[in-house]
């Protein structure tokens, strides 16, 4: 039985390894952008109120001095000439992301960071805050209860911990959105689909794709940009419904990653390599300081205690490895293995590829984070 096992596990491996790689489709959607659909940046300026003697220093922010009394102004409250110094209060800049075709009304997240010298925004509440788009233009306003998420205690003599960042939060749904993009895609007889990893042949393919379901559709304009026409009468919602769900095979060029800091390395199943030779080795050279002391005959009248220098040194070079010869044309597979074969860390397996591309038999690109 043992023996019909190990046969039939062997016959599973060799098939397996014999068998054609399986075609690694992905839906048109997921390697691409769609021209117009997309998330608009808003920013806005505002005050924290109800902090804990943790906010600005009105001192040292007249910023923030300055909004909190046009605030009190607008509210009725005078306070020009009176000498302000709460730390109740923090000036802060207030980020969203109006997502598109979003309604008015809807509800977005706004995120809150400290602009000033305010120690924790913990515990504060964001006042009514408009949201500008780059257009100058107010899209939403937020306001709510600030969460950090970060926790921070301190003693009276001074120590202090605090885990995260006690100077930024969030406001889940804190925004409300109140004026709409004008992006009116029904009218639209054109759509540009945008590629995130730019490429001829997946571009080719992606008009290829959409020409035989819809003849005379689609056409590569360049390695980025697809452009699609509805056929047949139908409107540009559903003619784009259709089209993202068709699936391509994305083609991507021969690059191998290399993270030292991490000691990471990412390599493309493009990746080939020309006839090489490599070996592998680390010399290592250990010096020893013992110092021994030397002292003079008991009783003896002359001569001195002395410390007398002693060096042990020590050569240490890896043996019993031979060259690994990877042949022209090497795939990934043949790479990788022959460099666990010498047995190298990844740390050396960088340092390897950086000498292998140096030497021109490394036919893919190196990008070094």
């Amino acid at each position: 039985m043992r023996h019909l096992f190990r046969v039939l596990v062997t016959a599973a491996l060799a098939a397996a390894l014999g068998a054609p790689p399986a075609m690694a489709n992905s839906r048109i959607k997921d390697i691409v952008e769609f021209e117009g659909v997309r998330e608009n940046m808003l920013v806005g300026y505002g005050i924290v109120v109800g902090l804990n003697g943790t906010g600005d220093a009105l001192r040292n922010a007249p910023f923030t001095k300055q909004s909190l009394e046009a605030m009190l102004e607008r509210l009725g409250v005078n306070t020009r000439d009176a000498q302000l110094n709460t730390k109740n209060v923090a000036a802060v800049m207030v980020t969203a992301k109006l997502p598109a075709f979003a309604a008015s009304g809807a509800q977005i997240d706004a995120n809150v960071s400290a602009l000033g010298d305010a120690k924790s925004l913990m515990g504060g509440t964001l006042l009514v805050t408009p949201l500008l788009g780059a257009d100058g233009q107010a899209y939403a306003v937020a306001q709510g209860t600030v969460q950090t998420g970060s926790i921070s205690a301190s003693g009276s003599s001074g120590s202090s911990v605090s885990k995260g960042v006690p100077t930024a939060g969030r406001i889940a749904g804190g925004a409300s959105v109140e004026r709409e993009i004008g992006f009116r895609m029904a009218s639209m007889t054109q759509m540009r689909m945008t590629l995130r990893n730019p490429d001829f042949t997946t571009a080719r393919r992606i008009a290829d794709a959409v020409n035989v379901r819809f003849p005379g559709a689609a056409i590569a304009e360049n390695p980025t940009i697809v452009a699609i026409r509805p056929s047949n009468g139908q409107d540009m919602l559903s003619f784009v419904a259709q089209v993202e769900n068709l699936s391509v095979e994305p083609d991507s060029p021969a690059r191998v990653v290399i993270d030292e800091v991490a000691g990471v390395i990412v390599m493309g199943e493009n990746v080939r390599v020309s006839t090489v030779a490599i070996q592998q080795g680390n010399l290592t050279i250990t010096v020893r300081e013992s110092p021994a002391v030397s002292q003079p005959a008991p009783f003896a009248r002359t001569g001195n205690t002395a410390v007398v220098p002693q060096s042990d040194i020590a050569v240490d070079e890896e043996t019993g490895r031979q060259f690994l010869t990877v042949r022209s044309g090497a795939s990934l597979a043949s790479l990788v293995a022959g460099l666990n074969a010498l047995g190298v860390t990844p740390r050396d397996m960088i340092s390897i590829l950086q000498t292998i591309k140096a030497a021109g038999a490394l036919q893919a690109d190196i990008e070094v984070m």
